[in-house]
């Protein structure tokens, strides 16, 4: 019987709950947020890991869920590739990028992974994908004279980032929003005073969740904010789960994800 459970567990975890995508709601309100932006739309996912076992239908089926959110802006948040350009498809990327579909468009930025496959390789599909990679940069999207910013730092882990270049670019009036692939980066982000929200990745939220354990599969930088929101001097944080995974193919209570952020001004006005 305990063999059987095993097998039964094992089977769940590979074959089930890995493509059980979770399309999870938050709504969250951001103290600076102008009004014109109240009820935008942010829909958020990274950590694709795209290897062998990432077949087409299955990024085609991420690609319609993100686009059935309607959301104003896509932000992926690193981690396209896993570890081997060879395994790496760069063209089935560029297409499933192509596909999304948003008001403001797409950004994204790096994670440890995408360097590890060829950093290069990744840049070019972002680019030919048509998605605004966020080096070290801010993008303002505006409605009228309000402005909400979005900033997106290179990966902590490789040394790349420069949070001093983003806070020289990040005027200063209006809500401010970082995207940065590991999660942990939220004590220094946070300690500027600056941002509203981050937004992270890198976690796969442990990945495996054993009941009574800790989550078994953290990587560095993902410590302390493994999963879900939290609240960091005053900033909020948020960390996605992710799609795919890395070392083992498991999942296990910790399904892969897609988060969709409403955002809310303390002034109602609606996003138009």
């Amino acid at each position: 019987a305990t063999a059987l459970a095993a097998a039964g567990g094992f089977f769940y975890a590979r074959e089930v709950e890995t493509r059980r995508v979770e399309v999870r709601s938050v709504e969250l309100t951001l103290p600076r947020l102008a009004p014109e932006f109240d009820g935008y739309r942010i829909v958020q996912f990274g950590d694709l890991h795209l290897d062998d076992w990432s077949r087409p239908e299955r990024l085609h089926r991420i690609v319609e869920k993100v686009n059935e959110q309607r959301p104003d802006l896509v932000a992926i948040t690193g981690d396209f590739g896993s570890y081997s350009a060879r395994e790496f498809d760069a063209n089935r990327l560029i297409e499933a990028l192509r596909g999304l579909r948003a008001r403001d468009g797409c950004v994204a930025i790096l994670g440890n992974h995408d360097y590890l496959t060829d950093v290069k390789l990744v840049r070019r599909c972002i680019r030919e994908g048509g998605v605004e990679e966020l080096i070290n940069s801010v993008r303002t999207l505006r409605r009228g004279a309000a402005a909400l910013h979005v900033a997106g730092i290179d990966d902590v882990m490789e040394g790349n980032s420069r949070l001093d270049l983003v806070l020289r670019e990040l005027p200063e009036e209006g809500a401010a929003i970082l995207l940065a692939h590991e999660p942990d980066f939220a004590d220094v982000s946070s300690a500027t005073g600056r941002f509203d929200l981050q937004l992270s990745g890198h976690s796969h939220g442990g990945q495996v969740a054993v009941p009574l354990l800790r989550r078994l599969v953290l990587p560095p930088f993902s410590q302390r904010y493994t999963r879900g929101l939290y609240e960091v001097r005053g900033m909020t944080q948020y960390t996605n789960r992710g799609i795919g995974f890395v070392h083992a193919r498991l999942r296990f209570l910790c399904r892969p994800e897609i988060t969709v952020f409403t955002l809310r001004s303390l002034v109602r006005g609606g996003a138009t």
